[in-house]
């Protein structure tokens, strides 16, 4: 068969699935049954070896150790601490518990990697607290979702991790490449919460005292010192990313311990958590490397990559194509899967029309971050209203607001390469 076909196959019968609320793990795994029965030089037995082979990565370790740490944080009260630097910092601005939900995940993100773990626990804190103070409950879950998106952009990120080992790309890189974008996403949300603050009159805080500000980022530090052991230890190769994601559970479990928030009775509920989502993680990992594993080999990204260049469309169209690719994908998939799939389809595309690995990796997480606040997958979205206790259709409007100056930011990202290569190439030329 024509790789056309191989490809329409796959994905009618992956679509068809996901449309009749087939998990996506089960459709992915599913979907390359037709294909492997038509078949006459692949077995089924290819699918269980290369489902095995995916799970036999070192680097994948690290994914369950940070979602660890995350809900170790969580459950150490670092969150709060965060939250308080969070107030002292921008709470005195016009609609300062917004403002405090937007850093404070910004703060966040450089613990947790993940975007769940934000939502889930930034959003029972904040979002009651800010409807108690007179903050419209759309817009409270709306900037909750749309905030927690920055847990998989600034570093560590799990989807950083998974594409630098999926596409043989330095972690380290990937990491100082998501600090600039990551940053540019919270201050257009901030402008955002600014403008509603502006329109709707929202509450602020009182002004923090220099004194009260240091005496909370005194308390925080234990906290922020997680980041920059990670990013400090995989960037200057003391440690790789699976042995950073293990010293920041050790690190993190230390903590809990010595402020007595962590027990071992709370720490066999936090372990059992942790277990259920990577289950469901790296069980997408193993269907979505058969999926992307047949693709390949029937040779479907270099047909992409002839079409593509037949289009002569130039390194920018390329590049705006590819994020557009990645933003389509990311609505009905998770972005770990998205990855493994559509990236080993478009990475030949990328470096066909000239785009740095690093570049390229950069538009594709920031492009699939969209994806966890946009139906129908929008998993943050949903946790939020969940939290909210209000219908995602009855959010969509403010989401839709405050991923429009978000939006811009991404299609800056595509169109200056220097917004994610700046920091690679000052910290770590040798990688490039």
């Amino acid at each position: 068969m024509a790789s056309i076909h191989i490809a329409l196959i796959l994905f009618g019968v992956f679509l068809f699935l996901v449309f009749a609320r087939v998990p996506v793990a089960f459709a992915l795994g599913l979907s390359c049954i037709p294909v492997i029965l038509l078949s006459d030089t692949v077995s089924l037995f290819a699918l269980i070896d290369r489902v095995y082979i995916s799970y036999n990565s070192f680097l994948l370790l690290s994914v369950p150790f940070f979602l660890l740490a995350a809900s170790l944080m969580n459950a150490s009260g670092v969150t709060g601490k965060l939250m308080k630097l969070s107030q002292t910092s921008v709470g005195h601005m016009p609609g300062g518990l917004g403002h405090v939900n937007v850093f404070v995940s910004m703060l966040f993100a450089g613990v947790s990697g993940s975007s769940t773990a934000d939502a889930a626990g930034i959003g029972k804190l904040l979002i009651p607290e800010m409807v108690n103070q007179g903050y419209d409950r759309r817009f409270s879950i709306a900037i909750t979702a749309c905030s927690s998106v920055m847990g998989v952009i600034i570093p560590p990120s799990i989807l950083m991790l998974i594409w630098g080992g999926t596409m043989s790309i330095s972690v380290g890189s990937l990491f100082l490449a998501g600090i600039i974008p990551g940053i540019l996403l919270g201050l257009s949300m901030m402008v955002t919460v600014y403008v509603y603050a502006k329109k709707y009159n929202y509450p602020v805080y009182d002004r923090s005292s220099v004194l009260d500000f240091f005496k909370a980022l005194f308390v925080a530090i234990p906290g922020l010192m997680t980041p920059l052991i990670i990013l400090g230890g995989i960037t200057f190769g003391w440690f790789t990313p699976t042995e950073a994601s293990a010293i920041a559970v050790l690190y993190t479990l230390a903590l809990g311990f010595a402020n007595k928030s962590i027990t071992l009775q709370n720490l066999r509920t936090i372990l059992s958590e942790t277990a259920r989502l990577t289950g469901i993680s790296l069980f997408c990992v193993g269907t979505a490397s058969a999926f992307s594993w047949l693709l390949a080999y029937h040779e479907v990204p270099q047909a992409l990559v002839s079409l593509i260049a037949s289009a002569n469309v130039g390194t920018m169209g390329v590049t705006l194509l590819i994020a557009l690719l990645f933003l389509i994908i990311g609505l009905f998939i998770d972005a770990i899967p998205a990855i493994i799939i559509m990236g080993g389809v478009l990475y030949p595309i990328a470096q066909q029309a000239g785009i740095h690995p690093i570049h390229f990796s950069i538009i594709g997480v920031v492009s699939l971050a969209f994806g966890l606040v946009t139906p129908p997958y929008g998993m943050c979205l949903l946790i939020a209203a969940r939290i909210g206790e209000m219908e995602v259709k009855k959010v969509l409007k403010d989401v839709a607001i405050i991923l429009f100056p978000m939006f811009l930011i991404l299609v800056l990202i595509c169109l200056i390469p220097d917004i994610a290569m700046l920091l690679p190439r000052l910290i770590t030329p040798q990688f490039l």
